[in-house]
Order: C-alpha cells, then structure tokens, then sequence
C-alpha cells in the first residue's frame, strides 16, 4: 500500500455530488455512485489538514471485507461492477485502485445505528450522570470499559461536516423512520455486531462500539451501505491489552483522539494539524487492524 496520499479527487469527466468527511462521491449513471475513499481523517466531526498515508486503502478493503462475510445477514451496496467502467483515464483509474468502488445508488436513513459492547466514549459519559446510555439502564457500578450484559443499540443524527453528532432514544428513531423499520435497523445492527466481534475475538480484537448505515432500494429492502467494521467506524481494543476500569490502546482514530484531548482546541474547525510521529502512529494502527482483521484466527 505504497500509493500517493490522496486527500481529496476532482476526476474528469464525472460529476461530484458530495463530498463528506472521508469519501468523494461522484454519479456513476442514474442507478450507481462511484465512492473514493480518500486519506482524510476527521476527530470530532472536524475533518483534520493532515492526512493519513494508506487510510483510505486499508478503509476500503477492511469493508469489502466485511460486505463479502455479512451478506448472509443483510444485502449490501456494492454492485460487483469494475473501476474501468466508469473512470476512462489510466492515471485516474491508478489513484483510485484500491479505494474506490461502484455501489448501488439507495435512500440513505437519516441516522447512524450505533451498537455498544462496552462501555466507553459518549456511553461512559451518559452512564455516569444518568445510569444510562441513551435511555437504556444499565447495571450499577460497572467500571470504564466494561463489557455490557448485551450489545445495545444507540441510534444517532447524522451530522453535517463540522458539526457533532447527538445520540437520540429509539423512540426519536420510531419518529424518524417509523417503528417497523426502526426495529428492523436494530435487529440488523445488533446481528452484524455479534458476527463480526466473534469473528475479531478470534483474532485478538475486540469492538468496543461501532456504527453503521443503511439505505433503502427501490423495493424498500434495507441495505448496508458507507463503511462497514472499519477503524474509523469503530473502536478495536487489543484483547490482550483489555482491562476494565482502563481505556484501552486502540488500533483505530481514538488515538488521535486522545491526542487532540491534550490541546488546547475547541473541537470546532479548522482542526489542528497533527504532528510527523502521531500520522505515523496512526497509519500503524489502521494497518494492523486490517491485518488482524482479515488474517486467520489466532
């Protein structure tokens, strides 16, 4: 994964009609987007100046990864179709090789389906001043970084670039979206977080949360779309690194995270730019995780 640094496209001939935090979307025709997934990280909602050498790679094959082993559970965007049908230029087609796929063009849902196995992040926070995360109770005294009786599923808005997140009950998800689809998300997000964590404890890691987005088609058939079980996505623990009442080492974008924590930064763009050793760091980590990920079992 020694490709140019790619920290945001502008290819020919194609129209851009996004560009998030992370990935380019451009039309690919009236049923199909091309997705780049560029080298950017963003920490707090805030995209950072600074990117991530081979982020992008490892971000889009640690999720064709997952899309081929959760198929069973839930269809997903990807439509099989290669780069070349869509991207003309060579040196174009060169940047995106390993980054870029041709995905169905759905409904997206307006929320992000979050699912906790432990406690840690937003979660600790809420716990600590309500016993609660998102409304839902939770046994007394469990310590930082506990592993939860069961998975739970804590729905959030999607925010727009620069701005946070906010988690909502599942009420507010029945609002949004109805109840029988609400409960079909959660039923869906809970079943992909139970797979693929027993498929990383195998490996040595363990998924502490993760979220996930889903899109509807035509046909009203809900669809795993975005990323799926990646580092920027998740939060993956070293297992043997694991203790609770400690935050763990992370091999995903929290160690950026703690690092931000240490300055004096309101967490509102323009992000500060990040120093040589935490870049390296951190390419480290997305690195490994996709080497545990999809290597055999421990």
């Amino acid at each position: 994964m020694d490709a140019p640094t790619v920290y945001r496209t502008s290819l020919r001939g194609l129209e851009k009609i996004h560009e998030g935090k992370v990935r380019d979307i451009y039309a690919a025709g009236p049923d199909a987007l091309l997705i780049v997934t560029t080298d950017r990280l963003s920490a707090f909602d805030v995209v950072l100046p600074d990117p991530i050498p081979g982020k992008g790679e490892v971000l889009n094959r640690i999720s064709e990864f997952w899309f081929a082993r959760t198929a069973h559970l839930i269809p997903n965007h990807l439509t099989g179709r290669a780069l070349q049908s869509v991207v003309s230029d060579p040196a174009e087609r060169a940047l995106l090789e390993g980054r870029a796929v041709i995905v169905k063009r759905l409904k997206a849902l307006p929320i992000e389906a979050v699912v906790r196995g432990y406690l840690i992040g937003s979660g600790w926070k809420d716990y600590q001043k309500t016993g609660a995360v998102c409304g839902i109770p939770l046994p007394k005294d469990l310590p930082l970084a506990a592993q939860l009786p069961s998975p739970i599923f804590t729905p959030a808005t999607k925010a727009a670039i620069g701005e946070h997140d906010e988690n909502i009950s599942f009420a507010e998800t029945e609002r949004l979206i109805g109840a029988p689809l609400a409960a079909q998300v959660r039923q869906s997000a809970i079943a992909l977080y139970e797979f693929a964590a027993a498929h990383a404890r195998a490996r040595g890691i363990l998924i502490a949360d993760t979220k996930f987005e889903f899109g509807l088609d035509e046909h009203g058939t809900l669809t795993l779309i975005d990323e799926a079980l990646t580092p920027d996505s998740s939060r993956f623990w070293p297992a043997d690194a694991y203790r609770p009442g400690v935050n763990p080492p992370s091999f995903d974008k929290q160690f950026v995270r703690d690092y931000l924590e240490t300055l004096d930064w309101n967490k509102r763009a323009p992000g500060p730019k990040l120093p040589s050793e935490i870049i390296v760091r951190t390419s480290e980590n997305y690195r490994e995780a996709l080497r545990r990920l999809t290597g055999p079992a421990a």
